[in-house]
């Protein structure tokens, strides 16, 4: 990888990682199924108008963008809400890797290999220490919400692998228009018109900037990016750098929002990225058609020829 694609790849990652900050702050200005909505609508707006049309069934494009979009953003924005850490929640988002893997198994029958199987227990016991550090220091119920939050996410994965998408920033730009209206819905229902109004009525530069860095930055820019990477290079190359993205995530937290990391979290965080590493880059049987994830919360198209990774069973 040339030095500039290098750059581009860790510029990404902490693209990513920076990103939990920002909804920290974010979380300052709107309640948070409402900033949910706004950053789908920012992200899908105007950006729907220039990617072209779906390359993709349209029961992929709902099913992915409720799944993802609605159930683990509204739980991930929810969680941080209620107060769990956004360093951590980088962390603990990528336990996504062990719920796609696991749902993968259980759904498409693929076969994990032994050295997949010690990662998921590893990365299930990084889980294990944060949930013991959270469990002492903040509260335990918001730190449940995140976890499923990355359940969601592992099944969105699978969806994503199913559908196949030939162009991962055209799928993800027009994903983002599916939860626009039900986190609205759901914003209204349950924190309240007049919050609501409220926080649109008091948005100042720092709010808008923070609507704009995760709808703009971390998914435009954040996919085209990675998916461009992912065109120039093998997805064996690219996605380790995804591996980052909990390093920027708690350092920039621990910078700019003044979290504390506990010897435990850099425990948990050891098991974790150690766990995701084999589990998600470990070789997988042949014929499975793994395929890497994505922290923006896709799975990478690329890491196999196309008509491999998009059956719905591995070879015998």
């Amino acid at each position: 990888m040339r030095p500039a694609h290098l750059a581009l790849a860790v510029l990404v990652a902490a693209v990513w990682g920076v990103n939990f900050t920002v909804i920290e702050i974010g979380l300052d200005h709107f309640p948070p199924l409402l900033f949910s909505a706004l950053r789908f609508l920012v992200a899908a707006l105007p950006a729907v108008f220039l990617v072209g049309r779906p390359k993709v069934a349209w029961k992929w494009i709902l099913a992915v963008g409720l799944v993802l979009g609605v159930a683990k953003f509204g739980l991930l924005f929810v969680g941080m809400d209620a107060g769990m850490p956004a360093g951590l929640s980088s962390l603990v988002l990528q336990i996504q890797a062990v719920f796609t893997a696991g749902i993968a198994a259980a759904v498409l029958g693929e076969r994990p290999t032994p050295a997949r199987v010690a990662g998921m227990v590893i990365a299930l016991a990084g889980i294990g220490v944060a949930a013991a550090d959270e469990g002492t220091s903040g509260p335990l119920g918001a730190f449940v919400l995140v976890v499923a939050a990355a359940a969601c996410w592992g099944a969105s994965n699978v969806l994503t692998r199913k559908a196949s998408p030939p162009d991962a920033l055209n799928f993800m730009v027009w994903v983002s228009t599916v939860p626009v209206l039900p986190l609205l819905l759901l914003s209204l229902l349950t924190e309240g018109p007049s919050r609501d109004l409220g926080a649109l009525r008091a948005l100042d530069w720092q709010g808008a900037g923070t609507v704009l860095y995760v709808a703009w930055v971390t998914t435009v820019f954040g996919f085209g990016a990675w998916g461009w990477l992912l065109r120039r290079h093998p997805a064996s190359t690219v996605a380790p750098f995804s591996l980052l993205v909990p390093v920027f995530g708690m350092s920039s937290a621990a910078l700019f929002l003044g979290e504390p990391v506990s010897g435990l979290r850099w425990c948990a965080a050891a098991l974790l990225v150690g766990g995701v590493a084999l589990t998600s880059l470990a070789p997988a049987r042949r014929g499975s058609g793994r395929t890497p994830s994505v922290p923006g919360g896709s799975v990478v198209p690329g890491a196999r020829p196309r008509e491999d990774w998009s059956r719905s069973s591995p070879r015998p």
